[in-house]
């Protein structure tokens, strides 16, 4: 453990179940690294991922925005490119960007695309599944509303999406921002969660909650407070 982590360990009880004002306070207090660290929120649920009705995937607009703008690309024609560029978009195109897609330009963050453009970029799969930037209707990517898309992602609109193991891994802002603020987007996303809760999951739903920041310790709070 380096200087830094045993100073961090001073006075922080890592089993300690905090409430949420509680957790935002002490995650941003262990944020000490010398860049703006991103804080993020993991809950782990007690579904079964391999089963297809227990998937948990939404997307979230935090109140306070994440704390950088991502860069968003749109694959459209017509007015949708126009309706994308007033929105903000990074990169704009059909068939033209598809085409520099397949050849390796993935300088974006974000893809947004006209249910029209799919069956297009259905053929990049292998390049944009495993980066996690295919469309999808789930996540509000594939849509006719493109200036409406673009402008939440831009203002801070997150996905949040179960892994195989259970768990979902959010970011919801940077250690610069007040407490309250974390507190503030942990706890739209915490309630987006629970409200996505598949009718089939048994038992105890939310398992965990924990919120860290990129270089400090994991601080964990009551899954069973009222969020």
């Amino acid at each position: 453990m380096g200087k830094r982590m045993q100073t961090l360990a001073k006075g922080f009880e890592p089993l300690k179940l905090h409430t949420l004002a509680e957790g935002a306070a002490v995650v941003k207090k262990c944020a000490t690294a010398k860049f703006d660290e991103t804080i993020e929120l993991h809950v782990h649920l007690g579904v079964d991922p391999k089963q297809s009705d227990q998937q948990v995937r939404g997307t979230v607009n935090l109140p306070h925005g994440i704390g950088k703008t991502k860069k968003v690309a749109v694959v459209a024609k017509g007015e949708k490119q126009r309706d994308a560029q007033a929105a903000g978009a990074d990169v704009v195109g059909a068939e033209d960007l598809i085409d520099q897609i397949s050849k390796g330009m993935l300088d974006f963050e974000v893809l947004v695309a006209t249910p029209d453009m799919m069956k297009d970029l259905a053929k990049l799969g292998k390049v944009l599944g495993p980066k996690g930037l295919m469309p999808n209707p789930k996540s509000g990517t594939v849509t006719m509303d493109i200036g409406k898309a673009v402008k939440e992602l831009k203002a801070g609109r997150v996905e949040y999406k179960v892994d195989e193991f259970g768990n979902i891994h959010c970011p919801i802002g940077k250690a610069s921002f007040p407490a309250e603020n974390i507190a503030g987007n942990a706890k739209s996303v915490l309630e987006a969660i629970i409200k996505a809760r598949p009718s089939s999951a048994k038992g105890i739903y939310m398992q965990s909650v924990t919120l860290s920041s990129t270089m400090g310790p994991g601080v964990k709070l009551d899954p069973n407070q009222k969020f």
